[in-house]
């Protein structure tokens, strides 16, 4: 039990920084995109835009999804004590994506002019955005690596306060460089904007070869160099077949994102024009599930994304033992987290969906669409975690299979549903849910199929009740508040508030939280704990308990006394 509460701590502790991370870094994103939009005009922001695009492509080939396999061997050797193992799957990796970095990097520096001349990019002012975002193809690679490395110790601290550093440098440096360099030209202004990706990769690399120099002191500390390895070293030729073994599914589907994307790209607008919309009203409904939709759902997921990428390396620690039990108490303690999480905030976004439209983006309309797509939170947020199950258990193949799979059940529905009249770009939302849910259906399936987990239908029950409490509770509350014209902003933040604390209050009233999951809360979980008893919120679980307890105790009492008489 304790080892279950251990494993249960960790793993929420680890979701939790990601995510944290993960908000303070678009927060601070979107306040860069406002000031910088003011510095450099729709212009200046169309030259750096035109050269990121190539920047992207040009780190998904250095990095290759080597980092995520780096995780999942690094967890491994770990969980196996083959110390020298590890370090040579360190050196190794590090050496290949320095390499592959700084081969990628000089490419895009050389091939920037003929980028431009052979057409790939429209505009010759973009040069300079090309040259300054060079340098930060080598230093994202040596950044990647180091946060694989460190996220197979279960050490998410690294990544979070990297990504943090990072951005917060990137930023200052984008808007220094590019108000210092205005007066000389748009061009040279969106360079200078582009520079700040180095800068800011430079600022988290140095943090995450701190957090690195910090953990090879504590092994040194604890004696780690003198313990012999109890596994034969690999050869380097088999370490990098694995490596990639593990890395091309992973690489292959953060390809597929943009595949599929373009795909829409294609279908859709020309569905919505069969369906009787003009070529202007097609493109207005698809910025409404692009550009407003889908987004919320990624922002809604983002905890689920933490959880995916911390559950990879806590799986395949004991897999790589063959620890059966461990692994299926680890797939029920991530699949329990999603679903407390992920279900009420599609509930809350079906309910809430055109106040958020009309205050995230000004435009209500976009509400019908955003409301199908609030499904699509909890079929997202499984599809992603489960994929980092697969993944942590050496099967990242099967992910890839199954996004292709549901890729293609996507667009046959874009293809039908979209050109239905009644249903337009609801018919496009619902195809993006048939595309998480079949996903997330297939993964379950292999889960299930090879380690024999099995949902909690009980537990379940109780989350999807709550759920729908709190959803009918805030839409009522809503539709009250409505006609006292209070503004729909100052509305919005109360709801969520209330959906909240109504949501946590029905779950401990039906048995669905413990005072035990308050105490694995990170860094608060002793005073929630008590607090919770203060209130006198006992539920089921904890009363059955406390009676068993009681039960042995008698029980030991008796004997006792008897041993005495």
């Amino acid at each position: 039990m304790t080892q279950e509460k251990s494993t249960s701590n960790r793993l929420l502790k680890g979701t939790l920084i990601l995510t944290a991370a993960g908000m303070v870094v678009k927060v601070i994103g979107s306040l860069n995109w406002i000031i910088l939009s003011r510095v450099l005009g729709g212009e200046g922001i169309g030259l750096y835009q035109m050269a990121f695009p190539l920047y992207l492509l040009a780190l998904s080939l250095s990095t290759a999804g080597i980092p995520v396999a780096i995780s999942i061997l690094t967890a491994e050797k770990i969980a196996k004590n083959d110390v020298l193992g590890r370090r040579q799957l360190f050196r190794a990796s590090f050496c290949f994506l320095t390499a592959t970095g700084l081969i990628l990097s000089l490419a895009m520096y050389w091939g920037a002019a003929w980028l431009i001349d052979a057409g790939f990019i429209r505009d010759g002012r973009a040069y300079y955005s090309l040259l300054a975002l060079s340098p930060a193809v080598f230093l994202v690679t040596l950044i990647a690596g180091l946060r694989g490395y460190l996220q197979g110790w279960q050490y998410m601290t690294p990544t979070a306060v990297s990504q943090i550093v990072e951005q917060l440098f990137r930023v200052m440096a984008m808007l220094f460089f590019a108000s210092l360099l205005l007066p000389q030209g748009l061009a040279f202004a969106a360079g200078g904007a582009s520079l700040g990706a180095a800068a800011g990769a430079a600022a988290g690399l140095a943090v995450l070869l701190y957090y690195y120099a910090r953990l090879r002191r504590q092994e040194k500390s604890i004696g780690e160099a003198a313990t012999p390895t109890a596994q034969p070293t690999e050869s380097l030729g088999r370490l990098f077949k694995r490596l990639f073994k593990l890395a091309l599914p992973v690489s292959l589907a953060s390809l597929m994102l943009p595949v599929v994307a373009n795909l829409d790209l294609l279908i859709v607008p020309v569905r919505l024009e069969a369906a009787g919309y003009s070529i202007t009203q097609a493109t207005e409904l698809f910025g409404y599930l692009t550009g407003m939709g889908v987004p919320l759902v990624n922002l809604a997921t983002m905890m689920t994304a933490a959880l995916a990428t911390s559950i990879v390396p806590s799986v395949s620690a004991v897999a790589s033992l063959g620890q059966k039990h461990e692994v299926q108490e680890r797939i029920t303690t991530a699949m329990r987290m999603t679903n407390l999480v992920i279900f009420p905030a599609s509930g809350a976004l079906y309910v809430l969906a055109v106040p958020v439209a009309t205050v995230v983006y000004g435009a209500p309309q976009a509400g019908d669409v955003i409301q199908v797509l609030a499904f699509g939170v909890y079929l997202l947020g499984v599809h992603q975690v489960t994929t980092g199950v697969l993944q942590g258990l050496g099967r990242p193949t099967l992910p890839v299979i199954n996004m292709g799979l549901a890729a293609i059940v996507k667009i046959v529905l874009n293809y039908v549903l979209t050109a239905i009249p009644s249903l337009g770009i609801c018919g496009a939302a619902w195809a993006t849910n048939a595309d998480f849910g079949v996903a997330a259906l297939l993964n379950y399936y292999w889960i299930s199929r090879h380690t024999g987990f099995r949902t909690d239908w009980a537990e379940l029950g109780k989350t999807i009740l709550a759920t729908l409490l709190m959803s009918a509770a805030i839409y009522e509350a809503f539709v009250f508040l409505l006609p006292y014209n209070i503004p729909i902003a100052w509305l919005l933040l109360p709801l969520i508030l209330l959906a909240t604390v109504l949501y946590a209050a029905i779950l401990l009233a039906c048995g669905g939280l413990t005072l035990a999951d308050a105490e694995r809360v990170p860094f608060l979980g002793h005073r929630l704990a008590s607090l919770l008893l203060r209130l006198g919120l006992k539920n089921n679980r904890d009363v059955i308990l406390n009676r068993s307890r009681g039960s042995k105790r008698r029980v030991r009492q008796r004997d006792t006394q008897k041993q005495k008489q």
